[in-house]
């Protein structure tokens, strides 16, 4: 190689891949907000997304460009500057709909939240990645306090969705870390605890002080949305039913009446897929899974590809991201999962969660354009040569770490 630098490779099929998501989303969100829309702008909405469309391409380039290895010597400052967004949105920030989540620039408002989960994954890859040893308990204590105060601080906004968000990318950054499963049962104990402590609330009454009785109503009304179909379990029966009603094929713009009559709330926002549904149908509902899983895959083999340990945390972050994300949207818009106000990647309607998305493709591309640069070594993996030594690295496989 001889010092010589690799040149930066773009993935453009992911990149592709986004934006025929987006544009996707230009259509279902046109039919969406048809009942809503200002009476001299039919595309109001539509123009607004295709403005936060433009800022995430921004976002995008500049996060791909700037070097993955500078944004680990910032990352110290990036994680208090978002603590310091979340503790000022507590103080300062706009309420709507029950929530103290966004701060009002101009004619704007911006998630500081959505922005902490980007600022999160970077920072939690440089504190793991500067870990020598993960197998013991007190190993872990660190990362876990690094990623509790901004979930804290989510949390009380109260953003229950954004605060799932953490702990999903916390468990898949831990995984590719290599925390050893012992540790890694400490995630599926927390959600058993938490479901016990849920029982034991409406059983016995005791006081959950970390949610709002309206989330927890949220959270369960998906087992049994009949039980209150006019108050916490309108939004799930009137998601299904428009799913329902796209058939195989969808019922394009004139078929979707749960948008056009207003029956289906939230359906440009949180509830887009039950939009996506009833435009488009089975069929172009699972189009649009497909997609996303597409994604991921590259995602995953992206965080193989890294050059080193940190890149590989940086991608296995967004790509445990955006998987609860879909995962979460489509699952609630389904019936199948708990109502937790999560925005669809790339579809739903809003700048912020746009921006962070956008951010997101960025990091992946920036560890897949600079995979093959100087002081290439594999990432999370012991490597074994199928050489002898000395004829170069062409012949090596990985093999991933062992945990115990």
């Amino acid at each position: 190689m001889g010092g010589r630098r690799a040149r930066f490779q773009i993935d453009f099929f992911t990149v592709a891949l986004m934006y025929l998501l987006a544009a996707v989303s230009l259509f279902v969100i046109a039919n969406a907000t048809r009942s809503l829309v200002p009476a001299h702008d039919p595309f109001y909405f539509v123009k607004r997304q295709l403005m936060w469309i433009f800022a995430g391409t921004i976002a995008l380039v500049v996060v791909a460009w700037v070097d993955y290895a500078k944004l680990k010597k910032l990352s110290p400052y990036i994680y208090w500057f978002a603590v310091a967004l979340l503790a000022y949105v507590l103080i300062h920030g706009q309420s709507a709909l029950g929530a103290q989540r966004w701060i009002q620039l101009g004619p704007f408002q911006l998630q500081p939240s959505e922005f902490a989960k980007i600022a999160v994954i970077i920072t939690l890859a440089n504190h793991l990645d500067r870990k020598k040893s993960l197998n013991r308990w007190r190993d872990i204590v660190s990362p876990l306090v690094h990623v509790g105060i901004p979930m804290l601080l989510v949390l009380k906004q109260p953003d229950l969705g954004t605060t799932l968000a953490f702990a999903a990318i916390t468990v898949g950054m831990f995984y590719m870390a290599g925390v050893p499963w012992t540790k890694m049962l400490i995630f599926p104990a927390g959600l058993g605890l938490m479901v016990l402590w849920i029982y034991l609330h409406y059983r016995l009454g005791i006081p959950i002080p970390i949610m709002h009785d309206y989330q927890l109503k949220r959270l369960l009304i998906f087992l049994n949305p009949y039980s209150a179909p006019l108050g916490a379990g309108f939004n799930v029966i009137q998601s299904r039913i428009a799913v329902g009603a796209g058939g195989l094929w969808g019922g394009g713009l004139a078929g979707a009446q749960a948008n056009l009559l207003g029956f289906l709330p939230e359906s440009y926002t949180d509830f887009i897929f039950a939009s996506v549904g009833e435009v488009m149908g089975f069929v172009g509902s699972i189009a649009i899974l497909a997609a996303f899983l597409v994604v991921l895959a590259r995602g995953t083999y992206i965080a193989f590809q890294a050059k080193d340990r940190f890149g590989t945390l940086l991608a296995i972050g967004v790509v445990s991201l955006l998987a609860f994300h879909v995962l979460e949207s489509a699952g609630m818009a389904t019936g199948i999962m708990p109502v937790a106000g999560v925005p669809l990647p790339f579809m739903s309607y809003g700048g912020s969660a746009f921006l962070a998305d956008a951010a997101g493709i960025g990091l992946l591309l920036n560890v897949y354009g600079r995979r093959k640069s100087q002081n290439y070594k594999p990432a999370v993996a012991k490597t074994v040569s199928l050489l002898p030594s000395g004829e170069g690295v062409d012949g090596e496989i990985t093999v991933p770490p062992s945990r115990s």
